[in-house]
């Protein structure tokens, strides 16, 4: 479904662009990606609502076909894009899972927070954000999906999860409309 309101408790999760995850082969071009999630982002903080930046820092425990070890992570792996910019204000959220609401404390602090809706943006579509969009669905949170400030490794995975998944999770946009409707929203 087209994007058509903002919730005026609406929160930013930017999933995973974080230092060790940016060299890794994607779709789309990450430097875009990145400045897309910065841009909405800025939008969110001069708005006067969360910012929620979220990193994967380890692996779930249990067994796979397909290996899912980071291996050996530099000091610097977990550390934000330096382009979004991190703010005092900003809430971080470290996860061990694909999703960012399993034993992170994401739920509660949302909630305390009063927030409706949440904004995706990130890294893997088809992995990270897709998993925190279907866990935010789950919770009842209206989801919002920023398409052009996510990609993924696998095009077909991408294509999958924009397409097929998305609409029926939430709405999706594009970080101008977002931002747009979220300027209109509060003027």
């Amino acid at each position: 479904m087209a994007l058509t309101t903002l919730d005026p408790n609406t929160a930013l999760l930017v999933i995973d662009l974080q230092k060790g995850l940016l060299s890794f082969p994607t779709v789309d071009p990450i430097a875009g990606i990145v400045a897309r999630a910065a841009e909405l982002a800025g939008a969110f903080r001069r708005h006067g609502l969360p910012v929620i930046l979220i990193n994967v820092t380890g692996g779930a425990p249990g067994r796979a076909e397909q290996s899912r070890s980071l291996g050996e992570v530099p000091p610097d792996f977990a550390e934000f894009a330096p382009e979004l910019e991190r703010q005092p204000g900003d809430h971080v959220v470290s996860k061990r899972t694909w999703g960012a609401f399993g034993n992170t404390g994401l739920d509660a602090y949302l909630k305390d927070l009063g927030v409706t809706q949440i904004v995706l943006a990130g890294v893997a579509t088809s992995i990270g954000v897709e998993s925190t969009a279907r866990q935010a669905h789950e919770l009842g949170y209206n989801v919002t999906l920023a398409i052009d400030a996510m990609t993924d490794r696998s095009r077909e995975a991408q294509e999958n999860s924009v397409t097929r998944i998305f609409p029926r999770l939430g709405e999706t946009g594009t970080t101008a409309e977002i931002v747009a409707l979220l300027g209109a929203a509060r003027a």
